[in-house]
């Protein structure tokens, strides 16, 4: 989300020359969401900047407005950068979007995160369905 309102950036460009942490979840607003995946990020960003991490971005299939309304309700700017993947194209194309029409969501990204040094990943956790074991970011600290 940019001043002026939402912003389209090429997923290239978010990686290039940098070392980023992305995480991402099923949506914004949702419990382990907002009480964990979020939070845990937001509350270690400086230890990430310590070792060296230029950015932490948080994805998820939302619409970048209800992206941006969630990072403010949690404190997240300037900590964790805040990306709505609207229609789950990025998702998609790495091979993570889920249906999950059950739970009432359609389809959205599953539960991961990552390690990405000047466009390459080094490291990626990718959780269980309906876990929270290894995308937090304590977990993550411990690999960058």
């Amino acid at each position: 989300m940019g001043e002026a309102g939402p912003e389209s950036r090429i997923s290239t460009d978010l990686f290039a020359g940098r070392k980023v942490v992305l995480f991402a979840l099923p949506g914004a607003f949702t419990p382990t969401c907002s009480a964990k995946h979020l939070p845990g990020f937001i509350d270690a960003a400086s230890e990430f900047v310590e070792k060296g991490v230029d950015e932490i971005i948080c994805l998820s299939v939302n619409d970048a407005w209800v992206m941006d309304a969630w990072g403010k309700a949690h404190g997240a700017q300037g900590k964790v950068t805040m990306v709505g993947d609207g229609n789950a194209e990025l998702s998609r194309a790495m091979g993570f979007a889920s249906d999950m029409s059950k739970s009432g969501f359609g389809e959205r990204s599953i539960r991961y995160a990552m390690v990405v040094d000047n466009g390459v990943v080094t490291h990626l956790n990718v959780e269980a369905p309906k876990k929270f074991e290894v995308s937090d970011a304590q977990t993550m600290l411990g690999l960058v």
